[in-house]
């Protein structure tokens, strides 16, 4: 009986499993040390595969960091825009992005430790920001504030400014999750278990609603008359 030979991962006879293998390695290296404090080698034996082999599919470090960056913003930003393009009513649309966009960031945690590295390293010196703020921040922003202005228009919403109230609403949930050692320490309680997650949630599409929207009388939430 002939035998099969099994081919190495660690080989250019199947470049798209390898290429894989080492992106995946990188962005858990990248998410845990970030660009300055990666190491290739590192990442070279997570991928099994040998450091002339990373730099065959990767010329650099810097290629190799751009490509991380690229995977994590490309995968949120294909999630998001598919509920942007959902056709529902704007102050549904809105719950639902943001209901959304809060389950992706907290079930991808390298995904999203990634990007908040890149964040705070972005106003030093970024070789990728502007290509990846275009890519997938501009369409992203430019859809959802176009939801707002419906929303406005038709009277659900209260009028606001999409430049403020976009970041606004972005933070309500990054920021929990960047916070969370701190409000262990101060709280006594675990801002990432399954329970904390789920009231937090509810919280920031609590809050969102009362910035957001309008009462049935057609004044905004949590407005006294």
């Amino acid at each position: 009986m002939a035998t099969v030979a099994k081919t190495r991962l660690g080989s250019r006879r199947r470049p798209e499993q390898t290429r894989d293998a080492i992106l995946q390695a990188a962005i858990q290296e990248f998410a845990r040390y970030g660009i300055a404090g990666a190491r290739t080698d590192a990442i070279a034996r997570a991928a099994r595969v040998n450091k002339a082999l990373l730099y065959y599919y990767f010329k650099d470090k810097q290629t190799l960091y751009g490509a991380a960056m690229d995977h994590a913003f490309r995968q949120l930003s294909t999630h998001m825009m598919a509920v942007l393009e959902r056709d529902l009513p704007p102050g549904e649309k809105v719950r639902v992005y943001v209901g959304e966009y809060f389950d992706f960031i907290a079930h991808h945690p390298l995904n999203r430790d990634l990007v908040q590295r890149e964040m705070m390293r972005a106003g030093h010196s970024s070789a990728h920001l502007q290509r990846i703020a275009k890519r997938y921040f501009q369409p992203l922003f430019k859809k959802l504030s176009e939801v707002i202005h419906a929303g406005t228009a038709s009277g659900e919403f209260r009028p606001v400014d999409p430049v403020q109230f976009v970041p606004s609403m972005v933070a309500l949930v990054v920021f929990y999750f960047t916070s969370a050692p701190l409000m262990k320490t101060v709280t006594g309680l675990d801002p990432l278990s399954p329970e904390r997650i789920a009231a937090r949630r509810v919280a920031v599409l609590d809050f969102v609603t009362a910035a957001l929207f309008r009462n049935a009388n057609g004044s905004p939430q949590g407005e006294r008359r």
